[in-house]
């Protein structure tokens, strides 16, 4: 992996944070109370989803990171305990929610489950 892939993709995950943490603290407290509540409870779950799902990259991001720095080998990031994980989660979507998701919410899930495809897709290449 190039140091350019990684610096870009890097970016775009940290921008995604940024952008995802103001939503979850700011605003969906005010998109949850329209909601019933087994709704509300879903779109917390999304909420964390959606934390899981950034989280595993950044990790990975950061560990590929370190091995572009010279910090680790690349031996040891490749071992499976410092795979992506966090498939089965991060890969599920919202389909329980009955158009509840607000588009706030429902955009960022998008996009973060783009971006964890992307990385799960370099983690196989890397491995």
């Amino acid at each position: 992996m190039t140091a350019a892939i990684l610096t870009r993709t890097y970016d775009e995950a940290m921008s995604l944070l940024v952008e995802s943490r103001n939503y979850l603290s700011f605003r969906q407290a005010v998109d949850a109370q329209r909601l019933e509540p087994m709704d509300r409870l879903k779109l917390t779950r999304e909420g964390y989803r959606l934390t899981s799902r950034l989280t595993q990259v950044m990790a990975w991001l950061m560990l590929r990171r370190a091995v572009i720095e010279g910090e680790i080998e690349d031996a040891e990031a490749r071992l499976p305990e410092r795979r992506l994980a966090g498939h089965e989660i991060c890969l599920a979507r919202a389909d329980d929610l009955d158009d509840a998701l607000p588009a706030g919410l429902d955009g960022l899930l998008e996009r973060s489950r783009l971006l964890y495809e992307r990385v799960a897709r370099l983690d196989r290449l890397l491995s």
